[in-house]
């Protein structure tokens, strides 16, 4: 009768067990360990990030418009009246038609740019030159900033990354560059240092 009862207690814990088997979590292996000598050498090339000096554009900006704060965040929108980029490859004016920043503060209070605009070298050719990037700072000078105080570039960071395209055989070489800017905000403008990654 025992023995019985004792077979029976075996069976109900081996169907108990295999009803559970789905929720057992395993446990935790130790990550595997690679050895140096797996880790591929990099190439000469690629041991640091080498670039040179586009050009410097500067964008003149009438007053913002709020749009205020919609699903996205809270955008405003810069337009640009105009304004040159000059470089050792490339100068001319930027133009005022289809200049536009539509910018975001997003919720940890920076702010991202969406930028598009057209440039017109000094011989006539017509580049469209796109960016995305992003500007923080302390609460204490995006306020000096939004009320169109001068701020000295070191106390923010910002940085974009532009892109080019243009029809012009002369500067099709810039449809094929990744390029990054730093850039400077004043009153009434912005500037950018511009550098193509090699």
């Amino acid at each position: 009768m025992r023995r019985a009862k004792l077979q029976t207690a075996r069976f109900l814990l081996l169907i108990a067990v295999a009803a559970l088997a789905p929720y057992v979590v395993p446990a935790q292996e130790t990550p595997q360990q690679f050895p140096a000598q797996n880790i591929p050498t990099r190439s000469p090339a690629m041991t640091e990030l080498k670039s040179r000096h586009l050009f410097t554009i500067t964008m003149k900006l009438p007053p913002t418009m709020e749009l205020g704060d919609t699903p996205a965040g809270k955008r405003r929108v810069f337009t640009v009246s105009g304004g040159q980029f000059v470089g050792d490859r490339l100068r001319g004016e930027v133009l005022p038609q289809a200049g536009s920043d539509l910018l975001l503060v997003r919720q940890d209070g920076s702010v991202q740019q969406d930028v598009r605009l057209i440039l017109q070298t000094d011989d006539g050719t017509l580049i469209l030159m796109t960016y995305r990037g992003v500007r923080h700072a302390s609460p204490e000078v995006n306020a000096r900033i939004a009320r169109g105080e001068a701020v000295g570039p070191s106390e923010y960071y910002l940085r974009t990354a532009p892109f080019f395209e243009t029809a012009s055989p002369k500067y099709a070489w810039l449809n094929k560059i990744v390029s990054v800017a730093v850039g400077e905000r004043q009153p009434d403008a912005v500037t950018y240092e511009v550098f193509e990654i090699l």
